[in-house]
């Protein structure tokens, strides 16, 4: 036995952590975690979860409000936020207590406060010393504002969870997930919402029919899309913020709210110190076995800045702890993640879009199909669902299916695994669909759009 105190001491005990730090201990090694701030990491507390939860609570008015057409009888509605608040911070409490749980009964000791490196085998903690023979670093990513005059009036989507009112206007600034997540939650909501990006077209790395759609059905909802504006500066006055843009305009709003990305946690852990390298934003430099340039220490998660995503970070965990305690070095697999913009309406991805695909490959088939859902047809919603399918003509293997509408990460879901399997055109082509539902539209998609159109 190694006169380490541990065989493997986690920093940081969110979705990545806590994953491998288990499954480690579970293997017999002798593990401990460290956690500074809020157990269950960004998805639990900050992320996903509470995000979703704030979804629902958006879906609701729009439901509400076409069940009328449906012959309910609807009288004043009247949304309370301090009750959404307070139950989300319930469930909130409840998962950090399972996630505690699960480490225990593990055999994992818990250690609360912020550990730092202080050698390739050794971490510091509340004045403690804790020698380990692996040091794995799981810190996750922290949301970044920028350097401009009056950023202290902003907030980020973590002061976005625990507002203590509803605003009545709110400009978003970004154009990734949490941005527009955000700008549909704050609109249903009936907050008069404005999402600004610097951009052209936001969404940037998801298909270019993907992101106009979902723009065209946002506007329609009522968000105040400005594309190619960028704030330069936050005044405050009295009773209101003021977006001071940088083409002179001016935006006004109640709160400012900054979605441009997260930046790697890893300030104050000693990395430099012990040769650790790290990218140009901070990101560790891992190999394929998550093994950072020190022997000792690994790092997984959002700290490694591959694809920033809860069940990746899972599957990081899950190949550490197989790597280091089950002699079976492994990697996540990378290849057709699924990924789901729980936008309004909602987005969900697989596989290449149709600008990659042409890169790729000689000849690619398209089939498109925009059609309102059957739901719709006693509203008078005029929301439209796209769905999108690439095809690589000469073998007929379906390389990337795309969605934007209701229950679209649903759906995309059981057609990862299928695209995973190595599904062809014709497969989808011969399999019944299930009828009436949104999901046939990917087996009934027979002819592709017209060279003429596609390019």
């Amino acid at each position: 036995m190694s006169d380490n105190d541990y065989d493997l001491f986690v920093i940081g005990a969110g979705s990545a952590g806590v994953r491998a730090a288990r499954f480690s201990a579970n293997y017999g090694a002798r593990v401990a975690i460290a956690e500074d701030l809020y157990m269950g990491g960004t998805c639990v507390n900050v992320g996903c979860i509470p995000k979703k939860l704030f979804v629902y609570a958006a879906l609701y008015n729009e439901d509400y409000i076409n069940s009328a057409f449906y012959g309910w009888k609807t009288k004043s509605r009247e949304f309370n936020w301090r009750t959404l608040i307070d139950n989300k911070d319930q469930e909130i409490k409840r998962l950090n207590g399972i996630y505690e749980s699960l480490l225990e009964n593990s055999g994992a000791d818990v250690f609360s406060g912020r550990a730092t490196l202080v050698g390739p085998n050794t971490v510091v903690i509340s004045g403690r010393k804790i020698t380990a023979n692996y040091i794995l670093v799981a810190t996750g990513g922290w949301p970044v504002v920028p350097n401009i005059p009056g950023k202290e009036y902003s907030i980020t989507s973590n002061e976005a969870f625990y507002l203590e009112s509803l605003p009545n206007r709110i400009i978003i600034v970004g154009g990734g997930y949490i941005a527009v997540e955000f700008a549909g939650i704050f609109n249903a909501l009936g907050v008069e919402t404005t999402l600004i990006y610097r951009g052209e077209m936001f969404m940037r790395g998801f298909d270019n029919d993907v992101r106009s759609h979902l723009a065209e059905e946002m506007l329609k909802k009522g968000v105040d899309i400005k594309f190619s504006t960028n704030i330069s500066s936050i005044e405050k006055t009295n009773d209101e913020l003021v977006g001071v843009c940088e083409d002179g305009s001016f935006i006004y709003a109640d709160e400012i709210m900054y979605a441009i990305g997260r930046n790697p946690k890893v300030s104050g852990l000693g990395l430099e110190d012990l040769g650790v390298k790290t990218g140009e934003n901070g990101e560790i430099i891992v190999d394929d076995y998550y093994k950072t340039t020190v022997d000792s220490i690994y790092a997984i998660g959002d700290v490694i800045d591959r694809i920033q995503l809860t069940p990746v970070a899972l599957a990081e965990g899950m190949a550490v702890a197989k790597t280091l305690f089950r002699n079976q070095p492994s990697s996540a697999d990378y290849e057709y993640i699924p990924t789901a913009v729980f936008s309004q309406p909602e987005l969900g991805t697989v596989g290449l879009t149709e600008e990659e695909a042409r890169k790729l490959y000689d000849e690619v088939a398209i089939y498109k199909s925009s059609f309102r859902t059957l739901k719709h047809t006693l509203t008078d919603s005029d929301e439209k669902t796209l769905m999108k399918m690439v095809v690589d003509k000469k073998s007929d293997r379906v390389l990337g299916v795309h969605m934007v509408g209701a229950h679209s990460g649903e759906i995309l879901q059981g057609v990862a695994v299928a695209l995973r399997a190595g599904a062809t055109k014709s497969v989808f082509d011969t399999t019944i669909g299930i009828h009436p539902t949104s999901a046939e539209e990917l087996v009934t998609m027979r002819e592709p759009v017209p060279e003429s159109i596609e390019k």
